[in-house]
């Protein structure tokens, strides 16, 4: 992390256990002040026990948690400058949306005054588009006002971090890329870091500034959206983060920039190395679906595989086929609507050709 971004928090070999269950194993991560940070990955693999040891609700077996330099593991979390926004939310029916909201600062002391309590709520009402929404109940609101109702209450207070433990999991997908909109703005105008957990990958590639994917209660790779997509290490990560073809192979060459490997099925072909990799190691062979051409015809250049198209699926923008290559197996080929308007609909049995770049094939560690 360049040293002009000033770290707002982080984690020094941090590790959970719950008895002979290791949850979260030597976690070392730096998190920027103003940044967007996703922790991506299935379910149990560590992502909510290192969002509850930043918020304080777990202490750490080992290792460090520090905020703004300091370090924090005995600190309770009502004392961390920190907010969270739990997947149900949380919200006392009983109270009115307007009192759900001014909740945290009563508990302050010294208690703010009314007019101070007032001015602040309404404030955050505006921010988060329910202005007038104030005297209502939390049960006459639907599910996406009952989360600006959450997020309110946790901005109210002003944290320097706001933690989301997969608020957006009982929403529909409209309303669900409609928060990801909100929240995406909401965090460029308050400059709030924002600490998010999810298992979409969809959800952390389009609000993430950063991505950090665990795996078996570790982190597995951390980077930009586009890095992690373009650039994976691992099989892994390859497959967490979007979809991707992959192919067993050995490598046969091995150069800085490219590698030759040899696939299960005898053919040769050159990638980019995602990590140091050495003449006879066993290696993964990974291409996006979105990056193979389907033709009714071989091309004069670049690799190309006979195939037969086994499924169709029409997604609007994109046609999804699954097809099959005698010697690489099934594949998965996204074909553009533009593309497909321009060369036709394949039917299913038809004989095709498919085709990739050279730089389109990545070398993962299995």
């Amino acid at each position: 992390m360049s040293a002009a971004v000033r770290t707002i928090a982080e984690f020094r070999g941090l590790t959970k256990t719950f008895g002979p269950v290791v949850a979260a194993s030597d976690l070392n991560l730096s998190i920027a002040e103003g940044e967007f940070l996703s922790f991506l990955g299935p379910s149990g693999c560590g992502k909510t026990t290192a969002l509850r040891m930043l918020a304080g609700f777990e202490a750490p077996t080992e290792g460090e948690v520090l905020l703004d330099g300091e370090v924090v593991n005995h600190v309770e979390a009502h004392n961390r400058p920190v907010n969270m926004v739990f997947q149900q939310y949380a919200l006392f029916p009983h109270l009115s949306v307007f009192d759900n909201i001014a909740y945290g600062l009563r508990q302050r002391r010294p208690r703010p005054d009314r007019a101070t309590v007032k001015e602040k709520v309404e404030k955050v009402l505006e921010i988060v588009r329910l202005e007038g929404f104030g005297p209502r109940r939390i049960w006459e609101m639907s599910g996406g006002q009952q989360q600006r109702v959450a997020l309110a209450r946790a901005i109210v207070n002003e944290p320097k971090i706001l933690l989301l433990d997969e608020p957006m999991a009982a929403l529909d997908r409209k309303l669900r890329k409609e928060m990801q909109i909100e929240l995406q703005d909401l965090q460029r105008r308050l400059g709030i870091t924002f600490v998010l957990v999810t298992h979409d990958q969809e959800e952390a590639l389009s609000m993430s500034d950063r991505i950090c994917v665990m795996n078996g209660g570790r982190i597995v790779q951390v980077g930009t959206p586009r890095e992690l997509y373009d650039n994976p290490r691992t099989r892994y990560v390859a497959g967490f983060v979007g979809t991707s073809n992959f192919f067993d192979a050995v490598v046969a060459e091995a150069g800085p920039d490219h590698v030759a490997a040899r696939l299960a099925g005898g053919q040769h072909v050159r990638g980019k190395p995602g990590f140091a990799v050495k003449t006879g190691q066993e290696v993964c062979v990974s291409i996006r679906p979105e990056q193979i051409a389907l033709s009714r015809e071989a091309p004069e250049a670049g690799m190309s595989e006979p195939v037969t198209i086994l499924n169709r699926i029409f997604l609007g923008e994109h046609t999804e086929y699954l097809v099959r290559s005698g010697t690489l197996g099934d594949i998965l080929v996204l074909v553009p609507r533009q593309s497909e308007l321009n060369a036709g609909t394949f039917n299913v049995g038809e004989e095709a050709f498919v085709s990739w770049d050279e730089n389109a094939l990545l070398i993962l560690e299995q």
